[in-house]
């Protein structure tokens, strides 16, 4: 009996007891046994009809549209909250650290981003799980929500459900499964973007222009949002919308650490299981998740800097 090569779709679903007669069968019926561009032609019309194929692994029969559809809520959720807290603690830190260039605030900062950077996201994910969830016990350890907790569903974010239901203990319950793998997972953003912006406000702050504003006696603030801030977010919107779509295509390994049920995990479990469909689907959707993060981007170059607007 000849030899049965490992992997393909055909090797996924029928596992370590095929035949070459079941293999056969079985690639006639997909379609397999048709030349490249024949399986090319076939799959672009079946996606053009929302049909990319049902799940062999990770929700065995299911379409891999619905599991998506079903994921994708946690992923934006988690993601969102993780940027957040990135922008938040990573802009003005970052504005502070270039304020203070060569003090120990700016030291600290450059320190602690290092960290943010060198530190693996697997290893913090469980180093926060295991002090936080384990020993004090002060937060959920894994998942999005209690699975005692009775919450209504209407947009599959569980905490915008729970205050849109007005049900505030199944919002507060969910927002406490996400921090601590937001945390984890905007520890890369963060240290990325205090840097992105203590490099530019620094570079900023070098101007003529910011000199002149204060020499002529304009106040700290005035000067700080109109000359400084708005000046130095070019180039730090661009690494926030890049951060942000890399969170969206998947994080992987926060998802897995955590037992978080979104697109990272499904994609994990993809590779493992060879699920060819929801693979495809996964790398198309992140694909469309950094085209749109560029497209909103660009739009917001127009409204935070005047100068690249196109002339009417």
């Amino acid at each position: 009996m000849a030899e049965i090569p490992a992997g393909g779709p055909v090797s996924a679903l029928l596992g370590e007891r095929a035949t070459p007669e079941t293999r056969a069968q079985l690639e006639a019926a997909l379609g397999l046994d048709q030349p490249i561009w024949v399986q090319y032609w076939r799959f672009l019309m079946r996606a053009l009809s929302g049909d990319f194929g049902v799940s062999t692994g990770v929700l065995p029969g299911r379409s891999v549209v619905s599991i998506l559809v079903e994921r994708f809520p946690a992923t934006i959720e988690l993601s969102l909250f993780a940027i957040l807290l990135a922008v938040l603690i990573g802009v003005p830190a970052g504005y502070l650290a270039a304020r203070h260039r060569g003090r120990p605030l700016d030291l600290g900062g450059v320190l602690l981003s290092l960290v943010g950077v060198a530190v693996p996201v697997f290893f913090l994910g469980f180093l926060l799980r295991y002090v936080f969830a384990i020993e004090l016990g002060w937060l959920p350890a894994s998942g999005r929500q209690s699975a005692t907790m009775d919450a209504t569903r209407i947009t599959g974010f569980f905490v915008l459900d729970g205050l849109l239901t007005r049900e505030w203990d199944a919002a507060w319950n969910a927002f406490k499964h996400l921090i601590l793998p937001g945390i984890a997972l905007s520890s890369i953003p963060f240290a990325v973007i205090f840097r992105i912006t203590r490099a530019s406000v620094l570079d900023v702050l070098d101007e003529d222009y910011v000199r002149t504003a204060e020499a002529k006696g304009l106040t700290l603030p005035v000067i700080r949002n109109r000359h400084v801030l708005r000046n130095a977010m070019l180039p730090v919107v661009t690494t926030i919308g890049l951060q942000v779509g890399s969170l969206l295509a998947g994080a992987v390994l926060t998802e897995k650490v955590f037992a978080f049920p979104g697109i990272g995990d499904a994609l994990a479990r993809s590779f493992e299981l060879r699920d060819y469909a929801m693979l495809q689907l996964l790398i198309m959707a992140a694909a469309a998740v950094y085209v749109f993060v560029n497209l909103v981007v660009d739009l917001l170059y127009a409204v935070i800097d005047p100068r690249v607007r196109t002339a009417r």
